[in-house]
């Protein structure tokens, strides 16, 4: 982890593991032909300068082809920001590729933190490559 502070915003650094997946496809495209629609129930554990085990994330994803689509979803995670304890939500935004390259930009919630993340503001971002096992992020954030 690593941790570098602006006049305004911090930026922290570390990784995340999925600790469970579980997809389905939604509406009558059975086959899996595309474009389709699906929903993922996801479990994450991060560690670095976000500390949070069994994260709660749902995604919706349209799969444009096979190996191709956009994502949105939202994320619960429980556990501490650069030391401060609480719980707070993020909204992601994402898209992945025919390499299996994943990009994601995510933002906190509004009004989402609570305890010692009472007034958390920020965003951050990760790329999952083919074979990764743990997904570095970035994370900027201040309190409003």
């Amino acid at each position: 982890m690593s941790t570098q502070t602006s006049a305004r915003r911090t930026q922290l650094t570390g990784h995340f593991t999925y600790a469970g997946w579980e997809e389905r496809t939604l509406g009558d495209r059975p086959d899996g032909t595309c474009p389709r629609l699906a929903h993922a129930t996801v479990t994450n554990a991060f560690s670095g300068g976000i500390e949070a085990a069994d994260t709660t994330c749902e995604y919706t994803i349209v799969h444009v082809t096979e190996k191709t689509g956009t994502f949105t979803g939202m994320e619960l995670l429980d556990g501490s920001v650069d030391g401060r304890r609480g719980t707070f939500a993020v909204e992601e935004r994402g898209s992945f590729d025919e390499r299996g390259t994943v990009r994601c930009a995510f933002e906190v919630v509004p009004g989402s933190g609570t305890g010692e993340l009472t007034g958390l503001r920020g965003t951050g971002a990760f790329t999952h490559e083919p074979g990764q096992t743990a997904v570095p992020y970035t994370f900027d954030y201040d309190f409003g």
